[in-house]
């Protein structure tokens, strides 16, 4: 019986010792310290969403302005602003080569920038619409200069010679037997010119007058050798 009772006190857990128990205590801390900076970082995000909400309404109400550039913000911060901006119906957006210098702009949705603007934030360059406007201009012109060299030079086609002048006399034999074969045709099927049309109407109008005048000559004879038969 006291062997059994010596294996069961035996096998049970021994009481922690001193190092453990400072273990814990530490691990204790550093949870503690833990969840304190989680609190703290919520804090800090909640305070700083709140400043921005005020900010960009501000900016909103502003008539004045078009755009608002931030100074460089952790990734957090500018990721608190693009959904404020979001929230309040502004284009955003952040610019900069590295994390350390990456800023955040806003702009409202009626001056939302171009891709020559966002081109030359990224670039970080200053935006000038007047100097934009003139490279605009050098850029047509020299792709306008490039296309005219690409093409080659058309010069208008030119005989060697002038084949009217060459071939006159064989033009004119051909079209004397054409306006020949084309007046016998005509009076073939009559097919009468127009200018043919108006000479006949006049001879018809002088052959009209010629037997009218033939009949009246006949009356007179006729009357004439009635005359002649009742004087016998």
């Amino acid at each position: 019986m006291a062997d059994l009772l010596g294996s069961i006190l035996s096998s049970m857990e021994k009481p922690p010792t001193v190092g453990d128990q400072e273990s814990r205590r530490k691990a204790r801390e550093q949870a503690a310290r833990l969840k304190k900076m989680q609190e703290d970082e919520k804090r800090k995000k909640a305070e700083f969403r709140k400043q921005m909400e005020k900010e960009v309404s501000n900016f909103i109400q502003d008539s004045t302005l078009q755009k608002k550039k931030y100074e460089p913000m952790g990734k957090i911060e500018r990721s608190i602003l693009h959904d404020v901006a979001e929230v309040a119906g502004l284009t955003s957006f952040s610019f900069g080569e590295d994390e350390e210098s990456r800023y955040v702009m806003l702009f409202k949705k009626e001056f939302a920038p171009t891709d020559e603007e966002l081109e030359a934030y990224r670039k970080g360059e200053e935006w000038d619409p007047q100097k934009a406007e003139q490279r605009r201009r050098l850029k047509e012109q020299a792709a306008l200069e490039e296309e005219a060299a690409r093409q080659p030079e058309k010069r208008p086609a030119s005989p060697s010679s002038n084949y009217r002048d060459k071939y006159s006399h064989l033009i004119g034999t051909s079209a004397a037997k054409d306006a020949a074969h084309t007046l016998q045709a005509n009076q073939t099927y009559g097919c009468v010119p127009v200018a043919n049309k108006r000479d006949t109407r006049s001879i018809e109008e002088a052959m009209n007058e010629i037997r009218a005048k033939k009949r009246q000559k006949k009356g007179e004879d006729d009357r004439g050798a009635g005359s002649s038969g009742t004087s016998s």
